[in-house]
């Protein structure tokens, strides 16, 4: 972290102001001055969106929202957008005022952009799956389109998670590579 960085933040948190772990955020795209902020390491899986998004966590943001600080303005902006669901979220929003070159700026990385949400699959009971997990079929199901039927108890090996579904996988049975429903599995240890 850089001194400027560092006498800015006072080694803390830019949006929550917690003395934590915290790293350097950088806010894309580059052609922006003083785009960085420093934020808890906490956060930054759910900034960046490889970690699913926890809207308990981010109730900071209606405080955080009116740093001085555009490139913490322009998080806030981001993550109250991607939070907007929440009714205290929303209405933050409503309040939030950006000028025109931030809020260009804001939305500079447009849907494309910004950071999916994780997709996170889990089995009947909960559990995280992930690709190459082995799965245990808890319910006789029939495969649309064909003859066959998955049968109770069935062990699916080396399973695929569905990328933008995450209550769908995908595995063989009997040779056949199907799509299953993640609420009919359970995770073989």
């Amino acid at each position: 972290m850089n001194d400027k960085l560092m006498a800015r933040s006072g080694g803390k948190c830019e949006l929550c102001q917690k003395e934590a772990d915290v790293v350097v955020h950088h806010i894309l795209p580059d052609t922006y001055a003083d785009n960085e902020v420093v934020v808890c390491k906490s956060l930054v899986g759910q900034v960046e969106g490889t970690e699913p998004l926890n809207p308990e966590a981010w109730r900071f943001l209606p405080d955080a929202m009116w740093s001085e600080v555009p490139a913490v303005q322009v998080l806030a902006w981001r993550m109250l957008n991607r939070l907007k669901d929440e009714a205290w979220a929303s209405d933050a929003l409503d309040i939030l005022y950006l000028d025109d070159d931030m809020l260009e700026w804001a939305k500079a990385l447009g849907e494309q952009g910004e950071a999916r949400e994780a997709v996170v699959h889990k089995d009947a009971n909960g559990n995280i799956l992930q690709n190459g997990d082995s799965v245990v079929i808890t319910k006789t199901l029939d495969v649309k389109g064909s003859s066959l039927s998955a049968k109770l108890g069935t062990v699916v090996k080396n399973i695929r998670l569905v990328e933008d579904n995450p209550e769908q996988i995908e595995g063989r049975v009997d040779g056949q590579l199907i799509v299953i429903l993640t609420k009919y599995l359970r995770k073989q240890n």
